[in-house]
């Protein structure tokens, strides 16, 4: 993995993280906003910027499925061979959630939606900082999501930190499958 953010900006990252910030940062379709997935006032956060509603829940990205331990049910039996169609990739799938995650996280759900993007900043995040991220797109509920720097920077940057870099220029979100039925819900 090639190294884009310097080693200072990912210990300003930690550090922001950490403390309960929201970063804004490049996914495969749009910008999104992404916080630490155990730090409840951190999520709570994002939902506010969004405007969304708190039943909703939200995604969580990974560089690897070792980062989804805490977050999804039973997380050490899941079997990277089996979602190897899907992962690293474009492709969110619905898995039973962890007790032991933020409830605020799922909303009024069960199941968590987790992907390994093969974004390679996200990689690069998820591996230096080794810890998942909350990713939902940088928007107000509703409205159309910031696809490059200097949108998200001008609608959101006193609110988050926002991160340079560069979409995949994905033309939608990710597709949201559940596994246990494997039925496409988005």
């Amino acid at each position: 993995m090639r190294s884009v953010y310097s080693a200072q900006l990912i210990h300003k990252i930690r550090k922001h993280l950490k403390d309960g910030g929201v970063i804004a940062y490049p996914t495969e379709s749009c910008y999104g906003f992404g916080c630490d997935p155990y730090n409840h006032k951190a999520i709570n956060k994002i939902i506010r910027i969004k405007g969304r509603s708190k039943s909703k829940g939200l995604i969580v990205v990974a560089s690897r499925i070792e980062q989804l331990k805490n977050i999804v049910d039973n997380a050490e039996r899941l079997d990277q061979s089996e979602f190897a169609e899907f992962w690293p990739g474009f492709f969110s799938l619905l898995l039973p959630a962890s007790d032991k995650i933020q409830r605020n996280l799922i909303g009024n759900h069960k199941k968590i939606a987790v992907r390994i993007s093969k974004h390679p900043l996200i990689q690069q995040i998820c591996t230096q900082l080794n810890t998942a991220l909350v990713s939902t797109s940088a928007n107000q509920s509703g409205h159309i999501s910031s696809t490059n720097y200097r949108d998200c920077k001008h609608k959101f940057g006193k609110q988050v930190m926002v991160l340079s870099g560069t979409t995949l220029f994905a033309k939608k979100p990710s597709t949201i499958i559940d596994w246990e039925s494997r039925k496409i819900i988005r």
